[in-house]
């Protein structure tokens, strides 16, 4: 066994803890101590892996983004289906991991994590943000794909972050967030064609 392979070990299991918590008690719940205390090591232990808080918490988020790719990637398939189709797919994961998974969301899209160019997040997100711009321009090779997706995109995240505070539910009266889904291709792509 390597002097490294403890210190990897290590590493995964904060991440891991992190993770856990994460899901159980929200994004306000990852403090340096309590990973540490979680993964039964002392405070200052963390440190030597992640110098900084914000390089604890973007290894975290990476394996939101990881594990939202992978969905994304599973409902896309060959790539075969129509790009709307696609995207009503891809649309559909981004909203229902927002809501099954809402703490890890908001931790990947903290700003702070995100504008630390250092810390790699931004590597890690915007490959799924080209597939939904790749998506958008061949669904409406007449728009500026980049644009429109980042509004679609901003959309979505409205949506889910409305749907999980019960806002839209009570505005609309809509029990699923389909018909919204829906409405903001509609809006992003102009209606969907009749087949």
């Amino acid at each position: 066994m390597s002097m490294s392979e403890p210190d990897v070990g290590l590493r995964d299991r904060l991440v891991d803890v992190g993770v856990a918590l994460v899901a159980r008690e929200g994004a306000q719940a990852l403090t340096l101590r309590e990973i540490a205390r979680r993964a039964g090591v002392s405070h200052g232990a963390p440190r030597r892996y992640f110098p900084t808080h914000l390089e604890l918490l973007s290894a975290i988020a990476r394996r939101g983004f990881a594990a939202l790719g992978e969905r994304a990637t599973g409902v896309i398939g060959d790539g075969t289906a129509s790009p709307r189709a696609q995207l009503t797919a891809l649309g559909r994961v981004y909203l229902e991991f927002a809501l099954d998974n809402s703490g890890m969301y908001e931790l990947m899209f903290r700003h702070d994590l995100l504008e630390s160019g250092h810390l790699g997040l931004r590597g890690t997100s915007l490959p799924l943000f080209g597939v939904l711009v790749d998506l958008v321009g061949r669904a409406r090779p007449d728009l500026d794909a980049r644009l429109v997706a980042g509004t679609l995109w901003a959309n979505l995240h409205g949506v889910a972050q409305l749907w999980r505070w019960g806002s839209l539910q009570l505005a609309t009266g809509a029990d699923d967030f389909a018909p919204l889904l829906r409405s903001v291709l509609d809006a992003h792509l102009g209606p969907e064609a009749a087949v």
